[in-house]
C-alpha cells in the first residue's frame, strides 16, 4: 500500500480490498474520458477538495497535480480563485494547505 495513505484508510483497504480496487477502477475509468489533460484533472480535484474544506484530500490532490506537472503557483492560483466562491477564510486554510505540501518540496 502507499505509504501516503493514512493509516486508518490502509486498515479499511486491507479489511475491504475489494471495494478499493472497485474504488480505484471507477477513477481511472473517469480520468480515460476525453477532455481533461492529466494535470488539469488533478487541479480541479485539487479545487474540489477545497471547496468542500477537506485539508486531507487538499494535501493529496496537491501532491498529484505537482507530480502531474503542475505549478506551485498553479497550486496557489486555485486555492486564491476559491476567495470569491467559498470566502476568505477557506482560501486561506486552503493556501496553508497547499502550502505544508510545497514546503515538503
Amino acid at each position: 500500500m502507499e505509504k501516503e495513505l493514512p493509516e486508518f484508510l490502509q486498515k479499511v483497504i486491507a479489511r475491504y480490498p475489494g471495494v478499493w480496487e472497485q474504488y480505484g477502477n471507477l477513477s481511472q475509468e473517469i480520468r480515460s474520458l476525453d477532455g481533461l489533460d492529466e494535470t488539469s484533472q488533478n487541479l480541479v480535484k485539487l479545487a474540489l477538495a477545497i471547496g468542500a474544506g477537506r485539508e486531507g484530500a487538499v494535501h493529496s490532490h496537491a501532491r498529484r497535480a505537482i507530480k502531474a506537472g503542475a505549478s506551485t503557483e498553479q497550486l496557489f492560483q486555485v486555492a486564491l480563485l476559491a476567495i470569491t466562491t467559498i470566502g476568505w477564510s477557506g482560501a486561506m486554510a486552503a493556501l496553508s494547505w497547499i502550502d505544508d505540501v510545497v514546503a515538503d518540496l
